[in-house]
């Protein structure tokens, strides 16, 4: 554990509460991504199947217990509670697209080819790309609420402080997860563009954030 561990998995958990209280609270999933949030659930399914095979610490049990259970609260609120607010109709992103070559590249590229092993990789394959449903989606209707936007911005500073985790340890510990850090590159280069329209339009502005693309 460091600093940069401890704020990222609190940046990760802000994001997910942000998501969760502004569904909650507007009663409405407009401009929220089911795809994309379908596809963090299987992130936090396959890679925490490690919580009925060993214990790290109190820390680590309650923080996954924590993402599954608004992973899928979430869920809930999009597809049941609040469906006839969702965009389905905006939210055309092909999963199969990310699903099909993730599964693959966990087949191949693992540590250990063990079925706990290959879960584990491609959770973390799959989390890199487990946003594009949701920034297609923004793409495609040319504007996002604020609060939407808030949401994006802590997901991506949370992987963005993740990979200055695995600096300090590697520095501190000789430690280094390729398959962790390849993964936590692409997936913040895709926030990149994102940051600066948040820091140039949301936190110098007020209201929406209308993007210069549309598909």
């Amino acid at each position: 554990m460091n600093i940069f561990r401890i704020l990222g998995d609190m940046s990760h958990l802000v994001a997910m509460l942000i998501l969760f209280v502004k569904i909650w609270r507007s009663k409405s999933c407009a401009g929220i991504s089911g795809k994309s949030q379908v596809l963090f659930a299987l992130v936090f399914t396959t890679r925490y199947l490690d919580l009925f095979t060993s214990f790290i610490s109190i820390y680590n049990t309650v923080m996954k217990v924590v993402f599954l259970v608004l992973a899928y609260a979430t869920i809930e609120l999009i597809y049941h509670r609040f469906r006839n607010t969702y965009s389905s109709e905006s939210d055309t992103f092909r999963v199969e697209f990310v699903l099909v070559p993730v599964t693959g590249l966990a087949f191949i590229e693992n540590y250990s080819f063990t079925p706990l092993e290959v879960l584990w990789t491609f959770s973390i394959y799959l989390e890199s790309v487990a946003i594009l449903p949701q920034l297609f989606m923004i793409i495609k209707t040319g504007e996002a609420e604020s609060i939407t936007t808030h949401y994006l911005f802590f997901l991506g500073l949370y992987r963005a402080l993740y990979l200055a985790n695995w600096v300090w340890r590697y520095h501190t510990e000789s430690f280094f997860d390729q398959i962790s850090v390849v993964s936590g590159v692409v997936q913040t280069i895709f926030y990149c563009d994102f940051f600066y329209l948040y820091i140039t339009r949301v936190l110098m502005g007020s209201g929406k954030m209308a993007l210069p693309i549309h598909v």
